[in-house]
């Protein structure tokens, strides 16, 4: 990678990382289902102007919108605000990897390889650990109920993860390639009006009213701030990334979200953690690079096998 273009992903990765401090702190500001609904209203607008919509069909962009915004979101930001530590959540929200890999072996029959479970299965260990559950019996323990609900916003997330791949292999079979930050900006219609709703029976018209009514500069820059910064700049800088580099060599670089994420929240919200909790937190990311890069070994070693024995093929033909 170029020296620039390095430069330009260590910026998403900050950008990304900061991220789930942002929410902490936002969500203490705006009721959660309100501020997810505000987070996408401005994603879409006034981008959707000038943005092309991208080139599949309506039902793949308002899935990815509802998979990601009134799934994956909201229950994010619901289990932040109900007790789930920011930095923590940045790498247990990682296990979407898990149900991506799940997803994929259902929907498009793809073979699960032993790397990926052995790394899967060690990832799983980590979120034991980094629960405080096991171990150190000081731990500070993760609330149950914020923990289950950032595991389900990391079921969304992979499920999100297969509503791309579908629409990518439709642009690819109409000879087009998915432009994900267009499809970041178009998706982002779909989520405000349902999170509105969710927003009136689950928060009360009164703690909304109240909410926008004592409206701050920190909130305005938490609205802004995730809308902008972490969705329509983070996503612009990595579609372009991944439209000049493999995803293989990109894609792996989002594993390191979560250690800005971790030490952002100590560093702004004083987020402490024990060492076996910050162990779980590095046998995670371990897990998951064991899992990503066991299918790139995989690969690389049958197209070498493919290289160096074309004439066993045709002998055995």
């Amino acid at each position: 990678m170029k020296a620039r273009d390095i430069a330009l992903a260590a910026v998403v990765i900050v950008l990304w990382g900061i991220n789930f401090t942002v929410i902490k702190l936002g969500v203490n500001e705006i009721p959660p289902m309100l501020l997810v609904a505000l987070r996408f209203i401005f994603a879409a607008f006034p981008a959707i102007i000038f943005v092309k919509r991208p080139a599949v069909g309506w039902k793949y962009i308002i899935a990815y919108g509802l998979a990601v915004g009134v799934g994956q979101f909201s229950f994010l930001f619901y289990a932040i605000h109900i007790g789930m530590p920011a930095g923590v959540a940045s790498v247990v929200l990682q296990s979407q990897a898990f149900f991506t890999i799940l997803f994929a072996g259902i929907w498009f029959k793809e073979r699960i390889r032993i790397g990926q479970i052995v790394g899967l299965i060690l990832a799983g260990m980590g979120l034991l650990f980094i629960s405080g559950n096991i171990g150190n019996q000081q731990a500070s323990t993760i609330p149950v109920g914020p923990f289950l609900l950032t595991l389900v916003a990391a079921f969304f997330w992979g499920l999100s993860n297969i509503v791309v791949r579908q629409a990518s292999n439709e642009a690819a079979a109409q000879g087009t390639k998915l432009n994900m930050f267009s499809m970041v900006v178009w998706s982002s219609l779909f989520p405000p009006l349902p999170m509105l709703i969710a927003s009136l029976i689950l928060e009360k018209p009164d703690l909304i009213w109240h909410a926008l009514r004592e409206i701050n500069a920190f909130s305005i820059f938490s609205i802004l701030y995730l809308a902008i910064f972490s969705t329509l700049i983070g996503y612009g800088i990595w579609s372009t990334l991944l439209s000049k580099y493999p995803a293989q060599k990109i894609a792996p670089l989002s594993l390191l979200v979560p250690v800005v994420g971790l030490i952002t929240a100590q560093v702004f919200l004083g987020e402490e953690l024990t060492v076996v909790q910050w162990a779980g937190g590095v046998i995670i990311i371990a897990g998951l690079l064991i899992s990503n890069f066991s299918s790139l070994l995989g690969k690389s070693v049958s197209d070498d096998r493919g290289k160096i024995s074309p004439g066993l093929e045709k002998d055995a033909n």
